[in-house]
Formats: structure tokens, C-alpha cells, sequence
């Protein structure tokens, strides 16, 4: 299991940017792909953005595609989400979430590992 801890959220006005960490405790190198994926109170979880680690490819929703960036520091253990251009549709409550087995695709029941979430409030 590899247990995945976020943080970096907090509130900012509509057109700013925030940085979310998210740490792992094991090597993310154990971790086939990780992934974002946000939800707002009454709806389901919605995926963000994913990596497949061992390759540093991408994957964008199309809602945050050109805002958004995902990157890995394998040295660290930890993914990150670069949040530009933030709008007010992108406050929700933000999960990172791992998996160990081979395949990556940005869909909730492809993950195991979850971490409590990350708050991020945008004003207009």
C-alpha cells in the first residue's frame, strides 16, 4: 500500500495559482501511476489530472487541460499539481491517489490508495 498525504490547498481569488503536494510514503517508483482527482460537496469524484510514473507521461481532464500541470520529484517521493489560472469551478476538495498495478487511467476505480484531501476555495 502506499500511503499518499496532500497538502498546499488553501483559497485564492479567481485567476490566481496554488501548488499541491502530494507525499508518499513509500517510493512513488513502487507506484505505477498517481493521480489528482477533486470533489465538491453532493458530487461525485471527478478526475483531475494523472502520471505514469515510470514514463512522466501526463494525462489532462479537459476542463483543466493548459491550466494545470502534474509533475513528480522521484527523489522526494512526491506528485505535485500546479494550479494556474484558477477559476471558481475548481474549488472542491482535491485527493491524491495511487496505484501499483501496471495501467494508468484517469478513473476513480483504477486507484487504491487515497489520501484525506486537500481543500481549494476560489473566489470570483
Amino acid at each position: 500500500q502506499v500511503q499518499v498525504v496532500e497538502s498546499g490547498g488553501g483559497s485564492v481569488q479567481a485567476g490566481g495559482s496554488l501548488r499541491l503536494s502530494c507525499a508518499a510514503f513509500e517510493a512513488t517508483g513502487d507506484a505505477t501511476c498517481m493521480a489528482w482527482f477533486r470533489q465538491e460537496p453532493g458530487k461525485e469524484r471527478e478526475g483531475v489530472a494523472s502520471l505514469l510514473i515510470r514514463n512522466d507521461i501526463p494525462f489532462y481532464a479537459d476542463s483543466v487541460k493548459g491550466r494545470f500541470t502534474i509533475s513528480q520529484d522521484i527523489a522526494k517521493n512526491t506528485l505535485y499539481l500546479q494550479m494556474n489560472v484558477l477559476k471558481p469551478a475548481d474549488t472542491a476538495m482535491y485527493y491524491c491517489a495511487a496505484r501499483r498495478r501496471p495501467g494508468c487511467a484517469l478513473g476513480e476505480s483504477w486507484f487504491s490508495d487515497w489520501g484525506q484531501g486537500t481543500q481549494v476555495t476560489v473566489s470570483s
